[in-house]
């Protein structure tokens, strides 16, 4: 790598942050130096580097103190882990000082995880972002040993999508009707076209989520991966889409992408999931008491974003109402490979979502007021759980119901989802 090259980089890469309006973020705190930012393409998370950044420069840092490098960049893509040094180099030649490293999409430098386990031990501060769940191995995690806190970046929350809207939603305003109104038709534009945080003031949102799709499905999963078939690929994330909300198994979906025409077997399908999980396309959720083949096996399956799970759908608010949910608790609770912490329930009734840390039982309806088959059904699910299961409280997630059920074992809660959104961002 020549590094007259690389200095020009981090001089522009400085323009760069400096221009962009970012929209403020719940942050760490700095009692810890290293941290790494995960999540999916187009999430946010070079914007909380942005963010950081901006922060430091405000608060009377200068450029001497910091040092930012996006490796997506196509000037870097000579780049390789025997470069690393020169980043320091370069730095020193330039300002004298030992900066504070800002370092984007760094899972692209094969080896990338010895440098930074190097300049943790070295005391350095250092923030890196990355696109790949595997990032979050097990193998990777001894490999740093320790030195780096993880942080999930997920697509806006609802009030981070009010804040960047620019839509009061506090308190008082949720008590006067037309601020209220306004929150609720923002929450329906939410539903449809979710968080990520560059789309949110587009017009038309569906061809930049149609583009940001291709990039993670053709780009991060086929293509690095060297997927013999995109086409089944393709086949696999459209039946998961229109399966949202429903245990699958592996053995159904290799029957039904085999009934397209071409031969799919088990084991292709285990590895093209794991390959959209790896991207943080799809998030897994188990049953909580299913024993450990069937827990692996048939599991309910999220998309990351509203808006590119409804690349698929026509008509299915019920839906995307779920898969918010799903997002909503994986973002407060935290998700990884193992992800122990959310799950649903399906054992002759069916629970949605279950969290035994807080022993709270969710189901999600999009309206029970147009059958009373649907009332029974959701509510009764919720009333014989108690009975396996601890509960301290039981929620049904409407679109836009609000009341409360009795029953043998206290309340159950029917609520608006954008309300218990609203709660719930306010936990994080």
């Amino acid at each position: 790598m020549d590094k007259l090259r690389l200095k020009q980089v981090l001089i522009s890469n400085q323009k760069e942050v400096e221009r962009y309006r970012v929209i403020p973020r719940r942050m760490p705190d700095d009692a810890f130096a290293c941290r790494i930012f995960v999540g999916v393409r187009r999430a946010g998370k070079s914007f909380m580097l942005f963010q950081k950044m901006q922060e430091l420069l405000s608060s009377g840092f200068g450029w001497e103190s910091m040092l930012y490098l996006n490796f997506e960049d196509d000037r870097l893509a000579e780049f390789s882990f025997h470069d690393f040094d020169l980043i320091l180099e370069s730095h020193a030649e330039m300002y004298g000082t030992r900066p504070r490293l800002f370092l984007d999409e760094i899972q692209i430098v094969p080896g990338w995880e010895r440098f930074a386990r190097r300049m943790a031990d070295a005391k350095h501060s250092v923030w890196i972002t990355g696109s790949n769940a595997k990032m979050l191995s097990s193998e990777m995690m001894t490999t740093l040993g320790g030195r780096y806190l993880i942080a999930e970046v997920y697509p806006y929350n609802f009030k981070e999508y009010l804040h960047a809207q620019q839509v009061p939603h506090d308190h008082l305003s949720l008590l006067a009707l037309e601020s209220r109104t306004k929150v609720e038709q923002h929450w329906n534009e939410y539903l449809l076209w979710g968080g990520l945080p560059e789309s949110i003031s587009l017009p038309v949102k569906r061809d930049y989520l149609s583009s940001v799709f291709q990039k993670i499905y053709l780009g991060d999963i086929a293509a690095r991966s060297r997927l013999s078939s995109q086409a089944t690929l393709r086949l696999l994330l459209k039946k998961m889409a229109e399966a949202v909300g429903r245990p699958i198994a592996y053995n159904r979906l290799a029957h039904l992408l085999s009934s397209t025409g071409s031969k799919v077997t088990m084991p292709t399908v285990a590895k093209y999931i794991e390959l959209g999980e790896a991207a943080w396309l799809l998030l897994r959720v188990r049953n909580v008491l299913a024993s450990f083949a069937t827990r692996e096996t048939h599991c309910k399956y999220y998309f990351i974003d509203n808006g590119v799970l409804n690349l698929y759908l026509l008509g299915g608010e019920a839906m995307l109402l779920e898969n918010m949910v799903a997002l909503a608790l994986l973002q407060r609770y935290g998700h990884d490979t193992d992800n122990e912490r959310v799950f649903f329930y399906h054992d002759k009734v069916e629970v949605d979502f279950y969290i035994p840390d807080d022993k709270l039982a969710i189901q999600v309806c999009y309206s029970m007021s147009r059958n009373p088959d649907t009332l029974r059904r959701e509510a009764g699910a919720l009333a014989k759980l108690p009975k396996v299961l601890p509960c301290e409280r039981r929620l049904i997630i409407t679109c836009e119901e609000q009341y409360t059920i009795s029953d043998q074992w206290g309340s159950i809660e029917v609520i608006p989802a954008w309300q218990w959104l609203l709660e719930e961002d306010c936990r994080l």
